[in-house]
């Protein structure tokens, strides 16, 4: 990949202003305007949160028009890291010969770790298990990780965390480790972020990276007391504008999807799926599974719909499963539901 000379070339002039875009995964497409000073201390938090020193060697395949790609050129400059560039791709490393190759820090959104996971050698193991295990730390999101995925992100030595962050909060402000003996389903807010939740349960957040500004999302969060660290935690419940409203029952999505991952996961089937609120002459709006390139069996549909009935409640049960062999993304690899829907309306379903 070509190096984003264009911002690279605006960061060395010493400009205090950068104008980038959001990635599109919840409407349409913003520029946000950021300062230098915000960048700086995210990147900083970074180095201190992961122990990264100069002369480090980081990997950058994310698209560099975006927050978390940008990001990976500001901690080069900031933190004096060695950046390797490679085209965003399924299998970035799948060009690199494991013997030879070492990285310290890489970010990656979780197709591609599913995708080098899924390479494996004649050994049986996947091929870039030696570069892998060689991190300091390596940084998965832009789209939450499936169950199947976080069972086989155990192989890694090297600790693997899902992050939490936006374009406004400059990249991440909290992360969760997702392997090893200190795996858990918290994330822990990072050293000098503020946190707090507004009448809705959803989280705002004030740090140095957002210029003390308080940024006020539409994530549904449950907050918890602080840890033997006094470090914060959450757990992230979804998103506040995703409820779907069924017979006069609001409904988490996100809530029906970890279910039917888990339930997934145990069939060893690792689908990207979404559950949404299609319209619906009785209930108002129903609950439709849109999952890419898989179908269930009858008894496994049947045991999918129990399961969330189990969980949660018959209110919640999916109404139908909707097979699509590919997904609509964003420029940034996240799925595009609005996009997907639209193009697969009228498709078959099973209900």
């Amino acid at each position: 990949m070509t190096l984003n000379h264009l911002f690279i070339d605006t960061w060395r002039s010493g400009e205090q202003q950068f104008i980038l875009k959001t990635s599109g995964s919840t409407g349409l497409p913003k520029p946000i305007h950021l300062t230098r000073s915000q960048m700086e201390a995210s990147a900083r938090l970074t180095g201190q949160t992961f122990g990264l020193e100069p002369g480090d060697r980081a990997l950058v395949c994310l698209n560099t028009d975006y927050i978390a790609g940008v990001m990976m050129l500001v901690r080069g400059e900031v933190l004096g890291l060695e950046l390797t560039l490679v085209e965003p791709s399924a299998n970035p490393l799948g060009t690199f010969d494991p013997a030879t190759t070492h990285f310290d820090f890489a970010a990656f959104v979780p197709l591609q770790l599913q995708t080098m996971l899924a390479d494996v050698g004649t050994s049986g193991q996947p091929k870039a298990l030696p570069i892998l295990n060689g991190m300091k730390a390596i940084l998965v999101g832009g789209a939450a990780t499936s169950p199947a995925l976080e069972t086989a992100l155990q192989a890694i030595d090297a600790p693997v965390y899902s992050t939490y962050g936006m374009t406004e909060t400059v990249s991440h402000i909290a992360i969760r480790r997702l392997n090893g003996p200190d795996r858990s389903d918290l994330f822990t807010v990072l050293s000098g972020v503020d946190v707090g939740t507004d009448e809705r349960g959803c989280l705002h957040i004030t740090a140095a990276a957002t210029n003390y500004d308080r940024i006020q999302t539409n994530d549904v969060v449950e907050l918890l007391p602080s840890d033997s660290h006094s470090r914060v935690r959450f757990r992230l419940l979804g998103r506040a504008d995703s409820i779907i409203n069924t017979g006069g029952v609001k409904v988490q999505p996100e809530a029906v999807e970890a279910i039917i991952a888990r339930q997934l996961a145990d069939w060893h089937l690792g689908p990207r799926l979404f559950v949404v609120g299609l319209p619906d002459e009785r209930l108002g709006q129903r609950i439709v599974v849109f999952s890419e390139g898989i179908s269930l069996t009858e008894g496994q549909w049947q045991a999918v719909q129990q399961a969330v009935r189990q969980r949660i409640g018959p209110y919640a049960v999916p109404k139908a499963w909707q097979v699509v062999s590919t997904f609509v993304e964003t420029a940034t690899g996240k799925i595009d539901r609005k996009a997907t829907i639209h193009r697969n309306e009228g498709g078959r379903e099973r209900t």
